[in-house]
Parts: structure tokens; sequence; C-alpha cells
């Protein structure tokens, strides 16, 4: 059976229908007209300062307000629905139903990816809407119509960005993988210069960002970074450390730092100590992005996924360029055009998705800015 097909049809950046109105990992928008978590942490419900994730129902009452507020820029209309669209059921189904619970408003979500081994279907399972095309994204909004979700003034669109407005699963998801990865290998070979194991690093990155391990690393590629950089400086031996965390004496992330912390002469002895330093004092502070370093690489290792190919065919560009998903654009700017409320989430980091200032002052642009190619599935 033959897979989607694909074409290129046009150049354009998720700024086009979205703007500004987009909030990474640390829920500050790049519309800065817009209060983010550190304004209204406390209006969301939290005890103190933190940053909540996807997942959790904190993240989902900060996010109302945010939108409420969004409205309120342009409109006097309050808001009463809400559309979602995402590429996960663990990820974007949860913080759909929370955002809905959250905030009292009626919806549905959009669940996609493209599956080339099984013909186009889709399903219902309560308000999640559950397709394996991007294709079905019509289809989608033609019966959250019926069902009387207006797409008007009083609507939101959540749009995620992540595998969804850009690099669809399924899709094109392979090339922001390869960009965190080059990332990762970028920090550890640089902290590590000869010591770097090329061969040995692919090893421990490949055994330990399976799902059987996210207890262990909670699947934070920051705290897989980390453990990666100390393999590579002979602090533990792979082997070993998948015995431990198989037998249950190495549980999470933080039973793996500590034991690094007890060894700090050692750390010093291998040039690290400054660099474990930081990510165990970010741990300590509940920074869920204790390995700046890492970050501020994969943003540009990113960034330089964007824009054309000169000469490129679609199936290029899936290959070797993150591109912006053709069916999510259209939709997106046909609701604007209506009057709802588009806005995009991103579960990356900002040290990801935005440049420091001395690349902003070269050019540098934070990531929903950034000129891509747009592809769509043929008709």
């Amino acid at each position: 059976m033959s897979g989607p097909a694909y074409e290129i049809t046009g150049t354009a950046a998720l700024s086009e229908f979205l703007g500004d109105g987009v909030v990474y990992r640390n829920l500050e928008p790049a519309n800065r007209r817009l209060p983010g978590l550190k304004a209204l942490w406390s209006q969301a419900g939290l005890e103190a300062y933190r940053i909540p994730r996807k997942t959790d129902l904190e993240y989902a009452r900060v996010l109302g307000l945010i939108l409420e507020r969004a409205r309120a820029l342009d409109s006097g209309a309050k808001l009463q629905y809400l559309l979602y669209i995402g590429d996960t059921l663990v990820l974007d189904g949860t913080a759909f139903r929370n955002l809905k619970a959250a905030t009292g408003w009626a919806g549905y979500a959009f669940i996609a990816r493209d599956d080339a081994k099984n013909p186009p279907q889709s399903r219902l399972d309560h308000d999640w809407y559950i397709a394996n095309r991007w294709s079905a994204l019509p289809a989608f909004l033609a019966f959250a119509r019926e069902q009387g979700i207006p797409t008007d003034e009083r609507t939101a669109v959540v749009i995620d960005l992540d595998k969804t407005a850009i690099g669809a699963r399924g899709r094109n998801d392979g090339v922001i993988d390869a960009a965190r990865l080059e990332g990762v290998k970028r920090t550890v070979s640089g902290l590590l210069g000869p010591l770097f194991d090329g061969r040995g690093f692919e090893v421990a990155y490949g055994e330990l960002n399976q799902p059987p391990y996210h207890p262990f690393t909670a699947d934070n590629q920051d705290y897989l970074a980390y453990i990666c950089l100390m393999l590579g400086a002979g602090m533990y031996p792979l082997a070993g450390l998948v015995d431990a965390v198989r037998a249950g004496l190495m549980r999470s992330f933080h039973d793996f730092i500590r034991a690094m912390e007890e060894r700090r002469d050692e750390i010093a002895g291998s040039g690290l100590l400054s660099i474990h330093e930081e990510v165990w004092q970010a741990v300590q502070a509940g920074d869920p992005t204790p390995f700046k370093a890492f970050r501020y690489n994969e943003y540009l290792t990113t960034a330089a996924r964007f824009g054309e190919l000169p000469g490129a065919t679609a199936e290029q560009a899936l290959r070797e360029r993150i591109v912006i998903t053709g069916e999510v654009r259209q939709a997106a700017l046909a609701l604007r055009q209506q009057g709802a409320l588009c806005f995009g989430v991103s579960d990356k980091p900002d040290e990801a998705s935005t440049p420091q200032p001395a690349q902003a002052a070269q050019g540098y642009r934070m990531l929903h800015q950034l000129p891509a190619f747009v592809v769509s599935g043929k008709p």
C-alpha cells in the first residue's frame, strides 16, 4: 500500500498565522504585551513560582489565562469554545482536556499523524478526533462545526508546534529529532574534546533514549545529555548503569546526579566541574531545563534546519528540512480570517527556541519567526 504523497506548497513562517501568539516551555508569551507565568502563577493556583509541565493542570490554568488576555487585546468577545490541534494523546490530549476543565470551554481536539502503512481512517474517542492523516484536518473542523463549535471570535484554537505545525509526526518529525541529537552530540563532544568517543556516545544515547528508561531519565533530554556526558568522561560505564537501572538501584536522574555530586573531585579531574555544578544547582532549584549549554546548541542545530533547499523535491525537504505542515497552516489562516484566536504552544525549552542576545544582533530569530518550506499532502 502506498502512503501519502506530498508537495511543496510555498514558504512561510509560523508567525504568518500565529503572529507572536506563542509560548514555549517557560509559558512566557513571545508577544510581550501578554502576561506569562511569572505574572500569573499565583492567580493560576500555584503555591510558588515553578514551571509546570504540559500535562499538569496548573499549565492549563496559566494557558487559559493567557488565552483570555490574548483575546482581550483585539476583541471584546468572551472565549467559550476550544479547538486543539496536536500529535500525541498523552501530551496534547491530556493538555486539551485539562484546558477544558480549567476554563469550562466546550470543544474538541484533533490528534493526528501520517501513517503510511494503513489506509486513511479517523475515529472519535469522546472529545478526541484521532486521525492517521494530517489531511483529515478539514473533516475535523467540519465535524466540530456540526457539534455546535463555532469558528469565530468566541473560539480559541490552540496549535501544538513541535511535530504538529512543524515537523509533523509521521511526515517530518525525524528532522526535529536529528536536530536535537546533533545538539546533544555537539555539546558532549565540545566538553570532552579529544576524550569524545562518537560511537560510544551513539550507543549510550540510543540505549537510554528509549521508553523503558523514561522512569530513570524522565524523558528529559537535558538529563540524558548530562548522563551521556558523564558516561563519556568515564564516570560510569554504560553497562553498569543499565544494570543499576534495571535492578532498581538507580531509579531516577536525581539518584544519578547525586552519585556524581559525591564524586566531585573525580569530575574536577576531568575538567567538567563547572558544567556539573551548573547542572547540579539548576536541578536543585527545580529547573526542568538544567543543561543550558545543550539547549543553546539545540537552538542552533534546529534553526539551521529551517529555510529553503534550492531545487528540492518535497521528499528531499521532508528528509533534510523542518517544514511547516500545509494542512495546519491552511486551517489556521482560515480560522483567523473567521475571527478565531489562533495560539501556538511548544514544550521546547525557551533556551532551544530563542537566540541569545548576540545571536539576535546577528539576525537570528525565534523559531516561530523563521521561514520554512510548507509541505502538504496531495489530494
